[in-house]
C-alpha cells in the first residue's frame, strides 16, 4: 500500500514488501482491481455535489495580515478527505505552501514557515475534520502577490480545487521638505526649487498635486523600482521675493482612495523695503510737532538706520530717535528738502526718500479728503482779486452816479442869472431893479491886491439913477463885495446895503451863498 512518509508532500514505497505481497495474491489482485474500478466509478458519480469554496480576490498591504479562505463542501454520502494542499501559482509554476493531513498533521514549507498558519485549531491537532482549511498570511511581502490554489484529495472522488488571487499593496512613504533651510531673495530674480514632495515606494503609484497661492510651477518625476513599487517626486519652483515670505505651500498625495497632505511655510529672507512716513503735504510755517519715520519691511529685521538730507545737512533743530526724525519747535523754511533713509539688514541695504515742502499757510483739504494743489490755490486767489476789484469799482461808480444825480435834481437854474451882491448894491433876478442898475458883466482881475474888486466892462440900455446918484457914491463901489450866508443874523449898516435891505429875514431865509461869491434865491431856483 502506498504510504505518506514525509510532511513536505513527498512519497515513497516499501518496494520489498510490495513485491512479496503482489506475488502472494496473484490472480486475486486482478479481481480486486476490477471491483475497485467499479466502486470508484460509483463514488465519482456520487461526488458531483462536492466543491471547494474560496474568495476570488483578496488583497492586503505590505506588513499586514490577510486571510485566504478555503472550505470543502462535502457530498451526501460524504467522501473521505485524504489531504489538503495549498500551492502558490506564479508564472505557470506551482509551489507548495502548506499541507494538512489527518494522520500526520500540518506542514508549512519555507519561505512561508514563519508567516502562514491554518486558522482552525482542529486542523493543527491532527483531526480528521479538514472541511475548513483557511490559512492566515501575516507580515505580507510584495513577493507574496500571486494566485493561490487550495486542493482537496478525496477518496474515492479524487481531487477538488479552487483558486484565489492575492494582491499586495505598498503604502508609499510621503514627506515634504524645504530644499534649503534659508531661502534668499536676490535682485536677479532667479527661479529656484523651494520645496520637494516625495511619495516613495508606492504600489500602485501615487498622484501629487500642489495647493498654494504662490505663482510658481511644479515638476514631476517617476521612478520604477525593482520590487514593483513606484517613487514619485515633485519639486516646486518659484522666484523668491518679499511676497513669497510666509506663504503656505501644501503637497497633496493621492494614493488609491487616500488623501495625504503635508505643508510648509516658506521663510524667505530679503532686503529692506523702505518707506518714509510723516509728511502729509501740509507742513506750514509755525506748525508744531512734526516728524518723519523710516518704516521698513525686512527679513531679518533692520539693524541700522541712517538719515541724511540730500544736497545738504540735517537741520539743527532735528533729533534722531532710532528710525525717526523729531523736529523740535515750529516749522520753518529750513526744514524743506529731500530726506533720505538708508536701512540695512543681514541681506543688504535699501533706501527710501521723501520730498518735504513748507508753505506759508495751512493747506486744508476739502471735506472729501483730497488735497487741493497749490496751483489751484494761486489761481483762486488771482480770480478772487479780480472779482473783488471789479465789485469795488462798480460800487464806487454807483456812488458817484447817485451823487451827481442828486446834484442835478437839486439845482435847475442858470448860474448866469444868480443874484450878485456888491459893495452897496443888491439886485433881484426876474424883475426891474429898485436901486440904480449895475453893469451886467463884471470882470475881476486875477490875483490883484484888491481881492475880487468889480470892474465895469460895459453898460447897455437905459441905466439911469432914480432915487440916488450911483456915480456920486464912488467910494462904495471900491469896497470889496461879500456874500450873505443863509442863517447869518448879523446886522449890516447903511454903507453896506444902501437900500436898507433887511438880511435877517430875506437873505437868511431865501438866499444861498455860492463858492464864487454870489447868492441865489431858493424860492426861485430850487424845487
Amino acid at each position: 500500500m502506498p504510504g505518506l512518509n514525509h510532511l513536505d508532500g513527498t512519497y515513497s514505497t516499501r518496494s520489498g514488501e510490495a513485491t512479496t505481497e503482489v506475488r502472494r495474491v496473484g490472480s486475486a489482485m486482478a479481481m480486486l482491481a476490477t471491483v475497485w474500478i467499479v466502486l470508484l466509478a460509483v463514488n465519482i458519480q456520487a461526488g458531483d455535489g462536492q466543491s471547494v469554496q474560496m474568495d476570488p480576490i483578496k488583497s492586503g498591504f505590505v506588513g499586514s495580515q490577510v486571510e485566504l479562505r478555503c472550505i470543502f463542501v462535502n457530498s451526501n454520502p460524504p467522501v473521505k478527505i485524504s489531504q489538503v494542499t495549498w500551492q502558490k501559482f506564479l508564472n505557470g509554476t506551482k509551489q507548495n505552501v502548506a499541507i494538512a493531513n489527518p494522520s500526520l498533521g500540518v506542514s508549512v514549507l519555507a519561505p512561508f514557515k514563519e508567516r502562514v498558519t491554518f486558522k482552525q485549531a482542529a486542523v493543527r491537532h491532527r483531526t480528521p475534520s479538514l472541511e475548513d482549511t483557511t490559512i492566515m498570511f501575516s507580515n505580507l511581502r510584495l513577493s507574496d502577490e500571486a494566485a493561490y490554489i487550495c486542493e482537496y484529495t478525496t477518496f474515492p472522488a479524487g481531487n477538488r480545487e479552487n483558486m484565489v488571487n492575492l494582491t499586495v499593496f505598498a503604502r508609499p512613504l510621503t514627506r515634504m521638505t524645504l530644499t534649503t533651510p534659508t531661502i534668499v531673495a536676490r535682485p536677479q530674480k532667479r527661479k529656484m526649487t523651494v520645496a520637494t514632495c516625495l511619495s516613495a515606494n508606492g504600489k500602485p503609484q501615487s498622484v501629487i498635486k500642489w495647493d498654494t497661492r504662490l505663482k510658481g510651477e511644479a515638476t514631476f518625476q517617476e521612478t520604477q523600482n525593482s520590487n514593483g513599487t513606484v517613487t514619485v517626486r515633485s519639486n516646486y519652483v518659484v522666484v523668491p521675493s518679499r511676497e513669497t515670505h510666509k506663504q503656505k505651500l501644501t503637497c497633496i498625495v493621492t494614493y488609491r482612495n487616500e488623501r495625504i497632505t503635508d505643508s510648509v511655510v516658506l521663510n524667505v529672507q530679503y532686503e529692506p523695503e523702505v518707506k518714509i512716513d510723516g509728511f502729509d503735504g501740509n507742513w506750514y510755517l509755525n506748525r508744531q510737532d512734526v516728524s518723519l519715520t523710516c518704516s521698513t519691511d525686512a527679513n531679518p529685521p533692520v539693524t541700522v538706520y541712517q538719515w541724511k538730507l540730500l544736497n545738504g545737512s540735517l537741520p539743527s533743530t532735528v533729533e534722531i530717535r532710532n528710525n525717526s526724525l523729531i523736529f523740535k519747535g515750529a516749522v520753518t523754511y529750513e526744514l524743506a528738502g529731500t530726506y533720505v533713509c538708508d536701512a540695512t539688514n543681514g541681506i543688504g541695504t535699501r533706501t527710501g526718500l521723501v520730498e518735504v515742502n513748507v508753505t506759508e499757510f495751512p493747506n486744508n483739504p476739502p471735506p472729501g479728503g483730497r488735497e487741493i494743489p497749490q496751483e489751484q490755490h494761486n489761481a483762486g486767489a488771482v480770480i478772487g482779486g479780480i472779482v473783488g476789484g471789479v465789485v469795488l469799482l462798480a460800487a464806487a461808480a454807483t456812488l458817484l452816479f447817485v451823487f451827481l444825480r442828486r446834484r442835478q435834481r437839486t439845482f435847475k437854474g442858470d448860474y448866469s442869472t444868480k443874484k450878485q451882491v456888491f459893495g452897496n448894491g443888491y439886485s433881484k433876478a426876474g424883475g426891474l431893479p429898485a436901486h440904480p442898475p449895475i453893469p451886467n458883466n463884471l470882470q475881476y482881475p486875477d490875483d490883484s491886491d484888491d481881492e475880487k474888486k468889480p470892474a465895469q466892462i460895459a453898460v447897455t440900455g437905459g441905466f439911469e439913477a432914480s432915487e440916488r446918484d450911483f456915480d456920486g457914491d464912488a467910494e462904495d463901489l471900491k469896497r470889496p463885495y461879500f456874500t450873505v450866508d443863509e442863517g447869518e443874523s448879523q446886522d449890516y449898516d447903511e454903507r453896506t446895503l444902501a437900500f436898507q435891505y433887511n438880511p435877517g429875514t430875506e437873505i437868511a431865509d431865501d438866499m444861498v451863498s455860492q463858492t464864487d461869491g454870489s447868492v441865489i434865491s431858493k424860492k426861485e431856483w430850487y424845487v
